[in-house]
């Protein structure tokens, strides 16, 4: 997803306090992009992170993909927009996107006040399962935004 930028004027402490705090379930694979993928048979639901959100602030818009649209891991599929940035959302596998959360149109804040429940992206049924081996466990998640 997002490539969440952080500003020289927050501080450390700050910084190294609010990740120690940041949700990363342990079921859940992860991008280096900070988006989260939960795997049932061969379809993923997608959503970006617990640290994404919390580095954009308050989101405001959200776009995701149109369902029956076919996707390329890597490829950009939508964008978030908060009141600090908009930020590109990465496809983290190939596959056709088979649902999205309609929801988040009227609700966009609902990413950040539940990012792994009700605030899903879109569903994806994985043309490649291999490529799931590429993303991090949740360790090395939490490894990648530790610094």
């Amino acid at each position: 997803m997002c490539r969440p930028s952080v500003t020289a004027f927050e501080s450390v402490a700050r910084l190294a306090a609010s990740v120690a705090d940041m949700q990363v379930p342990p079921q859940l694979r992860y991008t280096s992009d900070h988006e989260w993928v939960a795997v049932t048979g061969s379809r993923v639901r997608v959503g970006i992170t617990d640290y994404a959100q919390d580095a954009l602030g308050d989101i405001v818009y959200v776009q995701v993909p149109d369902v029956g649209r076919t996707l390329k891991a890597g490829e950009v599929f939508g964008e978030v927009e908060s009141t600090k940035s908009v930020s590109d959302l990465y496809a983290p596998v190939s596959g056709s996107v088979v649902a999205i959360n309609d929801a988040l149109g009227d609700a966009p804040e609902s990413i950040n006040s539940d990012p792994y429940g009700i605030g899903w992206l879109c569903e994806i049924e994985c043309t490649d399962l291999g490529e799931l081996d590429a993303l991090l466990d949740a360790a090395a998640y939490q490894a990648l935004t530790a610094g």
